[in-house]
Formats: structure tokens, C-alpha cells, sequence
């Protein structure tokens, strides 16, 4: 008597299947130093032609323009008031950044649900989206300014403005993809609308989702950056150091504010690239390795 088998499963999942298996018989050592490597070489290299341009191409008198890494280091970074100088204003920075990027998630995810579920809705409501992505925010930022003021909910706005569209559009694109014959299945159970959306098709767009998230998560710390810039009054931003570093040609604290910059927004693409991997990365076969790596 033979025992039971379930139905064969199909080549998507069998291809999916494949790859847990070889990424989970590779050894952890192996995949670790083919991560790491690659991008620790890199480093290396970049920091070679920095000394090589700080010491080579650059003679004393203008060395200034790009001192050498551990000239940086030492005055941005061990300077007990340059680094409690620098990371208060990223400390502020991060807090329009993270409020910004909130709003516009909370914002661009209801936006793009109410427009999934009318065609009349999107064809309203899409064209301002594309317009404000669209906008030059620098010429907004004067008029952003007159109606809100120069302070921290004027910066929030700015950000908002800026991280908006990826979340609207890559949400959307998500809730318009799922698989038809599914859609189909939900409507011969006669299943409500509310229901075909919470079990269906937002499910099906967290990775398109999460990839929205990825996308405004640097562009809410850009525009909390140029909001810093323009808004210049109240507590200063990472913005206004690096105005302030550049016309007093501080060069070796300007580089440590871009550092710190940078590092914030990576920082926050590195969140939801985690949150994504623990949300979808169990189930769907764009948040796995890749095999050949």
C-alpha cells in the first residue's frame, strides 16, 4: 500500500527550494568572507587614491582641499568638540529624517491602497503624485518656508515631499500585480473587498513595498539634509555644519559631516533591507542569496 503524496510541486517552488538548500549546504566561513571581502577590497582601494591624491597631486599649500583620511579622523572624530559638535546635529538630522519618512510611509501606503481599489481614484489622485515627485523642491523650499516657518515641522515637510512618491508608486505597482488567477479565485468565493486586500494582495506587495521603503529611506535623509540648508534657524542639522564647515574651509569636520551623512542614511537602508529579509525573506524568492555568489 502505497503512502500518500501531496501534489508535485510546481518549478517556481522547486527553483526556490533549490537555492535555501545550496545557501544552507555552503559553510558559514565561505559565505561570510565572499560577502565581506569584496567590499573591504574596495575600501582599501578608495583609500589609497585618497593619500595618493592627498600627497601626490595635492602639494602642501593645498592639501587642504582634501586632507588624508587620518587627518579626518583625528580632528573630525577624535576632538572631543567636533564629534560632540557633529553628532548632534546628525542627532537631529535623523529626527526629521525618521519623522519625515514615517509620515510619508503612513501617507503614500493609504494613498496608494485607496487607489488600488477604484480606477477612478488613481486617475485622480496619480497625476499629483507624478507632480510632486516631479517638483523642484529647492524652488518649494522659499515657499515651504513662508507657510510653515524655518523650523523642525518645516524640515519634516520637506522630507515628506521627498520620500512620498517611491512609497505611492512602488505600493501601487505592488497591489496591481498580484496573480490573476488568485484575484479570480477570491471573486468565485465572493470575498469583500477589505477581505481580497488584507489576505491577497497586500501579502503579495511587501516586497514591492519594502523596495519603496528602501528608496525613501535615503531620500527622507536628503531632504532632512537640504531642509538643514534652507531652514537655518533653531537647533543646527548636519546640514547647517556642513554650510557652516564650508565657508570656514574646516575641510577635515566637512568630510566628517558627509561621513556621518552618509553612515545615517545607510544606517536606515540597512533597516529595511533587515526588516525586508524578516518580513518576506522566509517565503519569497527575491530576498534570497544569490547561489552563485
Amino acid at each position: 500500500m502505497s503512502a500518500d503524496v501531496g501534489p508535485p510541486m510546481s518549478v517556481e517552488r522547486q527553483a526556490v527550494a533549490a537555492q535555501v538548500l545550496i545557501r544552507a549546504s555552503r559553510p558559514r566561513r565561505a559565505r561570510g568572507l565572499g560577502y565581506w571581502a569584496p567590499p573591504f577590497l574596495l575600501f582599501l582601494a578608495f583609500l589609497g587614491v585618497w593619500y595618493l591624491i592627498s600627497y601626490v597631486v595635492l602639494d602642501g599649500d593645498r592639501r587642504f582641499l582634501l586632507p588624508p583620511p587620518h587627518s579626518v579622523v583625528r580632528v573630525a572624530f577624535l576632538d572631543t568638540y567636533s564629534v560632540t559638535e557633529l553628532l548632534r546635529g546628525l542627532g537631529l538630522t535623523a529626527q526629521v529624517a525618521l519623522l519625515g519618512l514615517l509620515l510619508a510611509i503612513g501617507i503614500g501606503i493609504t494613498v496608494a491602497v485607496l487607489m488600488s481599489q477604484a480606477r477612478w481614484i488613481e486617475r485622480s489622485l496619480y497625476p499629483y503624485a507624478v507632480i510632486l515627485q516631479t517638483l523642484p523642491i529647492l524652488a518649494m523650499v522659499p515657499l515651504i518656508a513662508f507657510w510653515f516657518g524655518y523650523g523642525f515641522n518645516a524640515r519634516v515637510l520637506v522630507c515628506v515631499l521627498i520620500a512620498l512618491f517611491p512609497i505611492i508608486n512602488n505600493t501601487l505597482f505592488g497591489l496591481r500585480s498580484v496573480d490573476q488567477g488568485q484575484c479570480d479565485l477570491f471573486a468565485l468565493h465572493r470575498t469583500g473587498r477589505i477581505i481580497r486586500l488584507w489576505k491577497l494582495q497586500l501579502p503579495a506587495a511587501l516586497p514591492a513595498i519594502f523596495a519603496g521603503f528602501r528608496i525613501s529611506a535615503g531620500l527622507a535623509v536628503i531632504g532632512a539634509i537640504v531642509g538643514d540648508f534652507f531652514f537655518k534657524q533653531g537647533d543646527p542639522g548636519i546640514g547647517v555644519l556642513i554650510d557652516l564647515y564650508r565657508s570656514r574651509l574646516q575641510s577635515e569636520q566637512l568630510i566628517g559631516a558627509v561621513i556621518l551623512s552618509s553612515a545615517l542614511g545607510i544606517v536606515v537602508f540597512w533597516f529595511f533591507s533587515f526588516l525586508t529579509k524578516r518580513v518576506v525573506g522566509g517565503w519569497h524568492e527575491s530576498a534570497l542569496d544569490d547561489p552563485s555568489s
